[in-house]
Parts: C-alpha cells; sequence; structure tokens
C-alpha cells in the first residue's frame, strides 16, 4: 500500500467526503442486506472520533441519471443511524446551494449522507464540472468504496483532480492489503476456487493466476461446461460459451505447461429441464459428467466433486474463491457452493489465509453460517477480479501517493 490512508490525514474541523459503498439490496423501505455498509463503519467511526465533519456519498442501483424513488438512500441513513448509535443526517441531493448549507452546519462528529450519486448523469461520464462540484463540500477526500473501485467516475476519480489530499479508507485499504499479499506474495500450496455462468467473464483472472504460478485450479460453475464441450464431453442442456471452447483448450495447455493442476467436476446434479413445474419439488440426480445424456441439464458439482475440491484444499495456505459452484440461488441447487464454503473455513480454521469475494460466494459463507471464520471478505465483485487479474483500478490510481 503506497498511497495515503485516512490514518495520514488531520481530521480534526475538516470537512471529510468519503465515497462509500452503500449499494444495497432495499425492501419495502429497508436494508435487506447490510455487509457493505458494516464493512465501512470503521472509517466512518474513526472519522468522526477524530472530530472530521463527514460527508457521506455512494450510489445505489442504477437510476440512469434520474432521480428514482426506490433507489432513493434515505433507508441507508435510517439504517446506518441504528449502526452507529447516532443520527446519520440525509439530503435529498447531492450538490446545490441546500447540500452546501447542511455540510457548512456540520459539526465536529457530525455524519451526513447525500443523495444516490447517480441521480445525475454526470456521476458516471466522469463529468469535470460535477466533479468540481462535488470537491466543494470538502476539505480532504476518501476513497472506502472498493467495490466502486473499478469506475473513472466523478466520485471515484475526477473529484481527486479538485481535492488537496484524497487517501484510502481503512477497508480500501485492508481490500488491497488483502487482494495485493494473495497476488504478489501467497503462501504456497495457493489454491484458487472460481465458479459462475461465464468463462468470458474470467479469462484475465485465470490467466493472471496461471502466470502468478497459482498450484491449483478448481473450476466449477456452469463456466465448467465450456470446459467439458470443448473436450467432447455431452453437455446436454447446460449453460456453454460455444465461442469459448478453443480458449478452454488454451487454458488448460497454458494451465498444464505452468505445472498447474486444474481440477474440473467429476460428478454434478442435473434435471431434465430448466423451468420445474409450479409447486412440484425439484426432481435431480447425481450422475458423473460423463454419463450426461442430451436432454439434461447440470446444475451444480456433486458430492464426489465436493469431496475433492475439499481435498485440494487440504494443505492449502492461500485460498481465493470467487464464484458458486452451481445454481445457488435454487435449492438444491446450492448444496455443492455451501460444502465449498465449509471447506475453506475449515482451511482458515487451520490457519490458511482465505480470501473470498464475488456476491455468491459471499452469500454462501453467510448462509453456511462461516463468514467470522474467513481471513478477508471482498466487497468487491467486479472490482476484486479486475484487480487479481493485475488491472490498475482507477479509484486507486486516482489517490495520493505515500
Amino acid at each position: 500500500m503506497n498511497k495515503l490512508t485516512i490514518r495520514d490525514l488531520d481530521l480534526k474541523g475538516k470537512r471529510v467526503f468519503i465515497r462509500v459503498d452503500f449499494n444495497v439490496p432495499i425492501n419495502d423501505g429497508k436494508v435487506e442486506d447490510d455487509t457493505r455498509i458494516r464493512a465501512s463503519l470503521p472509517t466512518i467511526q474513526y472519522a468522526t472520533e477524530r472530530g472530521g465533519r463527514v460527508i457521506l456519498a455512494s450510489h445505489l442501483g442504477r437510476p440512469k441519471g434520474q432521480r428514482v424513488d426506490k433507489y432513493s438512500l434515505r433507508p441507508v441513513a435510517e439504517h446506518l443511524s441504528g449502526l452507529l448509535g447516532k443520527q446519520a443526517q440525509f439530503v435529498d441531493d447531492c450538490i446545490g446551494p441546500e447540500v452546501k448549507a447542511r455540510v457548512d452546519a456540520l459539526k465536529e462528529g457530525d455524519v451526513l449522507l447525500l443523495e444516490n450519486l447517480r441521480f445525475h448523469p454526470e456521476e458516471e461520464k466522469n463529468d469535470d464540472k460535477f466533479a468540481a462540484e462535488l470537491a466543494t463540500l470538502c476539505d480532504l477526500y476518501v476513497n472506502d468504496a472498493f467495490g466502486a473501485a473499478h469506475r473513472a467516475h466523478a466520485s471515484t476519480a475526477g473529484i481527486t483532480k479538485h481535492v488537496e489530499r484524497a487517501a484510502a479508507g481503512l477497508l480500501m485499504e485492508k481490500e488491497l492489503d488483502y487482494l495485493g499479499r494473495v497476488i504478489n506474495n501467497p503462501e504456497h500450496p495457493f489454491v484458487a476456487i472460481l465458479g459462475g455462468a461465464k468463462v468470458s467473464d474470467k479469462i484475465p483472472v485465470i490467466n493472471a493466476l496461471i502466470d502468478r504460478k497459482v498450484d491449483r485450479l478448481l473450476i466449477g460453475g456452469a463456466m465448467a461446461y465450456t470446459f467439458f464441450k470443448a473436450e467432447g464431453f455431452t453437455t446436454g442442456k447446460s449453460l456453454v460459451e460455444n465461442e469459448m471452447l478453443q480458449t478452454a483448450l488454451e487454458i488448460k495447455r497454458r494451465a498444464q505447461e505452468a505445472q498447474v493442476q486444474l481440477l474440473l467436476p467429476t460428478d454434478h446434479q442435473v434435471v431434465d429441464s430448466y423451468e420445474p413445474v409450479k409447486g412440484e419439488a425439484v426432481v435431480s440426480k447425481t450422475i458423473p459428467i460423463e454419463f450426461t445424456n442430451a436432454g439434461q441439464v447440470g446444475l451444480d458439482i456433486g458430492v464426489e466433486t465436493a469431496a475433492h475440491f475439499r481435498e485440494a484444499l487440504r494443505d492449502a495456505q492461500t485460498i481465493i474463491w470467487n464464484g458458486p459452484m452451481g445454481y445457488f440461488e435454487e435449492k438444491p441447487f446450492d448444496q455443492g457452493t455451501i460444502a465449498i464454503a465449509q471447506a475453506v473455513a475449515e482451511a482458515a480454521d487451520r490457519g490458511a489465509t482465505v480470501v473470498v469475494g464475488g456476491g455468491d460466494s459471499v452469500a454462501a459463507i453467510t448462509e453456511a453460517g462461516v463468514a467470522d471464520r474467513i481471513t478477508h471478505i471482498s466487497t468487491g465483485g467486479g472490482a476484486t477480479l479486475e484487480f487479481l487479474s493485475g488491472d490498475e483500478l482507477p479509484g486507486v490510481a486516482a489517490l495520493n501517493d505515500r
């Protein structure tokens, strides 16, 4: 971490603009999952305890530059008040005279949450005038929104050109520390588990991991079927990216040359239809991959695969996991993902450094009740993948160097 952090700043009496990632699910005006809000609490509390006048800014959803009520951050301000044990004020815009007046009225230790940045189209366009207007609200800028750091937006990149000092928040620092260690200085054996629907989403990460000498690469989820079809297996109606078949073979070749052990599922849970009859239980069966017939759909790894993958983690010192092992949203196809969640938690208990990222993987460790045993849970989706791929993140690059 060669970037300034909030700990390097004198916050007392200063207006501190903290870009957070409060892009959380809201239902009927209530926050459903506050993981991302809780992740930024240490930074917010650090700033308030040191006399900062705190201005919080975030996006929520994709309102496409329009004011959309369901994407208002007002329910987040109410939820945040409960977590902080004091009022988080709210203002229904992020620029303009009223916002400026509310900011100027803040006392030391006060917290004000601005309305959704994306209600203004200029945010995603990284419009310089909009960024400059955001900058007029503060003396110091802190980015704690790792989940949005791969976007060059006005509040993550543009604003830094108009502030005296731009630093990383405690969450941002923690993310860069753990992910940086995994990529640059992992303890071996180093095992990566990748899942999800598409090989195409993960190619840069797979290549980066092979280049950085991961010892074992475990591939599950629908992306495994592209590898199977490339090898000549029948995949039935399972999800396959036909345009990626050559790429899958190339990945296998590169892994072999680099002496990286690439493990694919040996069995899977299948059904005869994607669309079960409403009200009826899903009828699935577990079969070896090679027994798949033309009408079947693979929706999760099988028990044998889960056992093989668990064995591959037994002596691991560094583990990174991104992406589910199956159609995690529907039972019983969450079983493989839950089994991996329990296996990585056991590895962490043994002293391995375990980093988990991606919405479904994080949901799985929460559902399995093992979240508190994981070394680091990354709040980034796309940002985590891009960082692991070796790409520079605009929101990180924009911060001042130490």
